[in-house]
């Protein structure tokens, strides 16, 4: 998903944990967990965020953009089934939202008739100056972890940085690894005993086999902007 500089990922939630890595530019998050306490953050290239299921949050692009991968942690997902908070408003009746929010429903003359989705923004300023009072104090584990602070794991042919429940609690349905292999250099054989794994290409080219059993295997090259899977259990190198 790509936002303009100001653009808005307007307020919405999934029954699905979202997990994203940022790919270029800036972006500013926040979110409010089931009681009541708020996070807001700015995040950048390389950084992450993880909204468990049923949290509502929104994304705003900062002064250069940004654009960002989106993983959801069930494979039957649908963006279709995501609850945008423009459109319940535009489902519901407007002496039900007055009477909700102790206003005049005359206030409501101008909700949207549909959803917005995305929609144009002004530029925000200082992080410090969008934050709002949080009596509840902050939500137990961050939403947002910076992968590339994270201390690197050198090995001949290349390195990687691990991220999962131990080092970012709120993802706790979602593990990864961001692998750097050098030209001609090997991810070695491996498989995952619990879990599928799912990849996708930054930058480069790359070659994968996967070993099904019975004799089936398949191998694939990949560039930047593709996509892997991997059934849990199968072996591969990459």
């Amino acid at each position: 998903m790509r936002l303009n500089p100001g653009a808005i990922r307007e307020l919405h939630w999934h029954k699905e944990a979202e997990w994203a890595y940022m790919l270029d530019g800036h972006a500013r998050i926040s979110a409010v967990d089931q009681n009541g306490r708020n996070f807001l953050a700015d995040v950048g290239v390389g950084d992450l965020w993880h909204f468990p299921a049923g949290i509502p949050h929104s994304i705003q692009g900062l002064q250069d953009g940004c654009e960002f991968l989106l993983v959801f942690d069930d494979g039957d997902f649908s963006e279709d089934s995501t609850f945008l908070i423009s459109d319940w408003l535009a489902h519901t009746p407007k002496s039900v939202l007055a009477k909700n929010f102790g206003v005049a429903e005359s206030d409501f003359a101008s909700i949207p008739a549909h959803e917005l989705y995305i929609f144009p923004g002004t530029i925000p300023g200082q992080l410090a100056d969008d934050q709002v009072p949080n009596p509840q104090g902050p939500p137990a584990h961050s939403f947002a972890y910076r992968l590339h602070a994270q201390e690197l794991i050198k090995m001949d042919g290349g390195t990687v940085r691990v991220v999962d429940s131990t080092n970012f609690p709120a993802a706790s349905t979602i593990a990864a690894a961001l692998v750097e292999v050098e030209p001609g250099a090997m991810r070695e054989l491996h498989w995952h005993p619990n879990a599928d794994e799912w990849q996708y290409y930054i930058e480069g080219n790359g070659r994968m086999s996967v070993f099904a059993s019975e004799g089936k295997v398949r191998t694939f090259d990949y560039q930047a902007g593709d996509v892997g899977y991997v059934p849990f259990a199968m072996g591969h190198y990459i």
